[in-house]
C-alpha cells in the first residue's frame, strides 16, 4: 500500500513545473479512441490513474506508447468493446470509454467504475443522455451493456453540471448524426481541454466553458498532437503547502484564472499572492488569518477537489473557518485523521469546522482518498515530530513525482513501498 514518511517543521522555498492535469488528459485519452487514429499527447503526469487508462486501452488493442511525459495512443488497432471488470473497478475515468466505444464501434460494454470512496458518484445521467441520443442501455448487476445502431443528435439538459457526464456525452455525439446540445454542462477548465483536442481533430463543438455545449456530428476524426492543460489541482494542492509550512513558492505553467477561486479566499485573509499570465507565486508572512465560510461548487466556484488540503492549511492560519462540501458526501474522512495530530477540527453533517492556530504533533495517519491523502501530507510537513501516511497508493493516483517535487522544496520525506 506504501507510506511516506515525513518530519515537519521545515520551511518549503523553491518552484514547481505544473504537470499536465489529471482530469483533463483521462477523457482526452479516452476520446482518442473515436478517432480510429494515431495522436500523441503531450505533457502527461506519471500518475497510476494514466496507467490503468493505458491499460484499459490496451486491452481494447489500441498500441500504446510512453516516453516520458509524451504518450501515443493508435486507435486504428481497436478490437474489443468490453472494458475487463478487473481494470475498471481501478479508477472512475473508464466511464468515459462508454461514449468513445459508442461513437466507434456502435457498442460498449462497462462495469460501474472504482476510484476513490468520496460518495455517491451515479452514472445515471450518463445513461439517460446516452439512451436520449438512441443508445439501448440495459443495466444487469455492476455490468452496464450499451448499443446504438445509429446515435442521433440530441437536446440534452443535465440536472447538475456533471464533469463526467458533460465529457462523455460530447464524445458520443462526435458520431451521432445532427447536432446534440448539452444544456447546464460542466464549465470546468478541462472541458474546454477536451474541447480543443476534438476539434483538432477535425470535430465541432462549441461552447466549452459556457452552460451549453454544442456538438455537429458525424464528421470524419483524425489524430493529432495534443498538450495536455496544466493541473490546477496540484498547483492549488503544492501552493497551500509552501503556505502551510511558512515558506514560498513559484508555480510554473499555471494560468491563475484557473485557481480564482482559491487565490481570492488566500488573499482575503491576508496571504502574500502574485501571478502572471503564465505563473503563480506566493510568500507566508506569518500574518495570515483566515475566517469565514467557503462552500464547494461547480467551476468556477471552489473545487471540491482542494477542500480537504484547505481544511489541512486552515489548522494552522485559521481563526474559525467552516468549508462545506456540497458536491460529494463522503469526502471529509481526512478530518478525524488530523484530529489525531492535534488539529481543532470537527464535522457536522456536511461541513468541516476549523479552529486555527493548533499546533499539529506527528502521527501515524491513513490516507482514504486521493485529495484527503495530499491534506495529511500537508500536516506531516507543518507537524512537530515524524508523521507516517498510509495508504500512498490513493495519493499516485493523481499527484505527478508528489515526493521528488516536494523535497525539492526542501521537505524532508521519504517513500516505503509496502505491498
Amino acid at each position: 500500500m506504501g507510506e511516506y514518511i515525513i518530519r515537519g517543521g521545515i520551511r518549503l522555498s523553491g518552484e514547481v513545473e505544473i504537470s499536465g492535469a489529471k482530469n483533463a488528459v483521462l477523457p482526452v485519452l479516452a476520446a482518442s479512441v473515436v478517432t480510429g487514429d494515431e495522436s500523441v499527447f503531450l505533457r502527461c503526469p506519471e500518475i497510476t490513474d494514466v496507467e490503468s487508462m493505458l491499460e484499459i486501452l490496451q486491452s481494447l488493442g489500441c498500441r500504446v506508447n510512453r516516453d516520458d511525459d509524451t504518450i501515443s495512443v493508435d486507435s486504428s488497432f481497436l478490437s474489443e468493446y468490453r472494458i475487463p471488470e478487473d481494470l475498471m473497478k481501478e479508477m472512475r475515468s473508464g466511464i468515459f470509454l462508454a461514449g468513445s466505444l459508442l461513437a466507434r464501434c456502435g457498442e460498449a460494454v462497462i462495469s460501474r467504475p472504482g476510484g476513490c470512496r468520496i460518495g455517491s458518484r451515479p452514472v445515471d445521467m450518463h445513461i439517460d443522455g446516452l439512451r436520449k441520443m438512441g443508445a439501448d442501455v440495459v443495466c444487469e448487476g455492476d455490468l452496464i451493456h450499451m448499443r446504438a445502431a445509429s446515435l442521433k443528435g440530441a437536446e440534452i439538459r443535465l440536472a447538475y453540471p456533471s464533469v463526467g457526464a458533460t465529457e462523455n456525452l460530447m464524445l458520443a455525439a462526435t458520431a451521432a448524426e445532427g447536432t446534440t446540445r448539452i444544456y447546464n454542462s460542466a464549465r470546468e477548465p478541462e472541458i474546454v481541454d477536451l474541447q480543443k483536442y476534438i476539434n483538432c481533430c477535425g470535430g465541432c463543438v462549441k461552447g466549452a466553458g459556457t452552460g451549453v455545449i454544442e456538438i455537429d456530428g458525424k464528421r470524419r476524426l483524425g489524430g493529432c498532437v495534443h498538450e495536455i492543460m496544466p493541473d490546477r489541482i496540484e498547483a492549488g494542492t503544492y501552493l497551500l503547502m509552501a503556505l502551510a509550512s511558512g515558506g514560498e513558492i513559484l508555480l510554473n505553467g499555471i494560468a491563475h484564472e484557473t485557481l480564482q477561486a482559491l487565490l481570492d479566499i488566500l488573499e482575503n485573509g491576508g496571504c502574500d499572492i502574485g501571478y502572471d499570465r503564465n505563473a503563480i507565486w506566493a510568500k507566508s508572512n506569518g500574518r495570515e488569518k483566515l475566517s469565514g465560510i467557503v462552500s464547494t461548487a461547480p467551476y468556477p466556484g471552489f473545487p471540491t477537489d482542494l477542500q480537504a488540503q484547505l481544511s489541512a492549511f486552515l489548522t494552522r492560519t485559521g481563526d474559525e473557518f467552516v468549508v462545506k462540501e456540497s458536491v460529494f458526501e463522503n469526502r471529509t474522512g481526512y478530518a478525524k485523521e488530523l484530529k489525531k495530530m492535534g488539529a481543532d477540527i470537527e464535522i457536522s453533517q456536511k461541513k468541516v469546522i476549523i479552529k486555527g492556530n493548533n499546533i499539529l504533533c506527528g502521527t501515524a495517519v491513513t490516507a482514504e482518498d486521493l485529495r484527503g491523502g495530499a491534506a495529511l501530507v500537508i500536516a506531516g510537513l507543518m507537524a512537530q515530530g515524524d508523521t507516517v501516511v498510509r495508504n500512498t497508493k490513493y495519493i499516485k493516483r493523481g499527484y505527478s513525482r508528489f515526493a521528488d517535487n516536494i523535497r525539492r522544496l526542501g521537505g524532508d520525506i521519504r517513500e516505503n513501498e509496502k505491498r
